[in-house]
């Protein structure tokens, strides 16, 4: 009859070279994800600049130079327009991340209908 090796029958050597590998593995992941934590963090925060500069752009920063307004309706109208932003923002980040989604989306769904009520406030025609 042949004997047959039972997992217990390994020699314990071998149990701990695979932990020792493993040990060693997770390490070198460890400082790769830290690395791509930070050089991610770097372009997604640039990406956000570039929104927020061609936001202030399209807002009319250069109003009150061509045409005379006042800088305080300039300023009430690209906050507004921030605020209309970082609902989209937040939209994006709740479907990307599906953690808290229907909140996340709610939220910035109601920061872009208070920027709309905003604008219309600023261009003195009320919604309501």
């Amino acid at each position: 009859m042949a004997k047959h090796k039972r997992w217990s029958d390994k020699p314990k050597s071998d149990v701990s070279s695979i932990d020792e590998e493993k040990n060693v593995v997770e390490q070198e992941t460890s400082i790769e994800k830290e690395s791509k934590d930070i050089k991610s963090l770097i372009v997604s925060g640039t990406k956000y600049i570039y929104i927020v500069a061609a936001a202030a752009l399209l807002s009319g920063i250069f109003t009150p130079l061509t045409i005379g307004e006042d800088w305080d309706q300039v300023i009430f109208g690209m906050l507004s327009i921030f605020l209309g932003l970082g609902g989209g923002v937040v939209i994006y980040l709740g479907v990307k991340t599906q953690k808290l989604t229907i909140v996340m989306v709610s939220g910035g769904l109601a920061m872009m209908f208070a920027s709309l009520v905003l604008i219309y406030e600023f261009a003195f025609q009320s919604l309501f």
